[in-house]
């Protein structure tokens, strides 16, 4: 079951984004990461069996505020 997870992450530089992304690509089942929304302020991550409330503790710790938006199956 593929998943598509929506973060809003408080990214304030480039070295944010860069360290949000990686942090995203190094968890377990993720397959595509990326950023969207106008600032550059969301983070998209496409996977099999995430855990998100660990993704989320994580880029707390090491980038700042995070939220989830959205947790959906990925069709």
């Amino acid at each position: 079951m593929k998943q598509k997870v929506v973060l809003k992450v408080a990214m304030k530089c480039q070295k944010c984004r860069t360290q949000s992304l990686k942090v995203a690509a190094e968890q377990q089942g993720v397959s595509s990461v990326g950023l969207e929304g106008n600032e550059k302020e969301k983070v998209v991550v496409i996977g099999d069996g995430i855990d998100v409330v660990k993704l989320t503790t994580i880029l707390r710790k090491k980038v700042g505020t995070t939220e989830i938006i959205s947790l959906a199956e990925q069709k």
